[in-house]
């Protein structure tokens, strides 16, 4: 389980990016965070990752404290990433270089298969279209079989399109090993295609605002009216977090950051 225990985050010059952020997220489960721009989205993503260390609070996993880049916890950013001098084959095989050459072959394999680019094993990254070099940072994460992985809006720099068939790929790639996902993004409609839970902050010092559960089974159609019902409550969530005169009771507060 991962575990957030009243997490802040005060930066050298003085900028307060997260303040008494506390989560519980069981094994498996997609969380995606979202909020407006100055609601700490990528500072918490950084904490749980281990990139940053929190000023105050703690985070771990499976009871270890997370202070540093952990092997267990994978992360995927906007941009792909991939090493320019490396083979698609050999950027998703980058992580598992212990393991032997079989087992690495079949794992890079299946990925390429789970990702629609099986031709693509031998080409180069600057061979990709932006969409498919996704697709390989996405593979490259999930083959090491991380139990956290970390997606830092991923698909936000794609077309529509793009975007849509990015979203079918990676819950195709989660079902393998279902790792937790914790997924920021600005879109809503992503957020209610992927997630099980939606925590909307607040900005200025992002807080934790509401958590929405999306009952919905999985694929999503986001034609249905069950789809516009929880993405109508994710977008009124957001428009009281923006409103700094709204003040949520307190048990209402409780309730909400025990259950995530």
């Amino acid at each position: 389980m991962l575990a957030l225990d009243r997490v802040g985050k005060i930066y050298p010059n003085g900028v307060n990016a997260l303040e008494g952020f506390s989560a519980r997220v069981q094994p498996g489960e997609i969380v995606a965070i979202i909020g407006g721009s100055g609601c700490g989205k990528s500072t918490l993503l950084r904490a749980i990752s281990g990139l940053d260390r929190v000023t105050t609070g703690s985070i771990s996993l499976d009871g270890a404290a997370i202070t540093a880049p952990h092997e267990k916890i994978g992360i995927i950013f906007q941009e792909p990433r991939l090493l320019p001098w490396l083979t698609v084959a050999d950027n998703i095989g980058f992580g598992l270089s212990g393991l032997p050459p079989a087992e690495r072959a079949d794992r890079v394999a299946r990925a390429l298969l789970r990702v629609g680019l099986p031709d693509k094993a031998e080409a180069w990254p600057r061979e990709l279209s932006g969409g498919q070099a996704q697709r390989v940072a996405i593979a490259r994460a999930l083959v090491p079989r991380p139990e956290v992985l970390l997606l830092d809006e991923p698909f936000s720099a794609l077309d529509a399109f793009t975007r849509t068939d990015l979203q079918d790929h990676l819950l195709d790639l989660w079902a393998d090993t279902r790792p937790t996902l914790i997924l920021v993004t600005h879109d809503v409609d992503e957020a209610v295609v992927l997630a099980d839970r939606i925590v909307v902050m607040r900005p200025r010092p992002g807080r934790l605002f509401e958590e929405i559960r999306v009952d919905l089974t999985r694929p999503r159609d986001r034609a249905s009216p069950a789809f516009e019902i929880v993405k109508h409550q994710v977008l009124a969530s957001l428009d009281r977090s923006l409103d700094r005169g709204v003040r949520r009771p307190m048990n209402d507060l409780l309730t909400v950051g025990e259950g995530i």
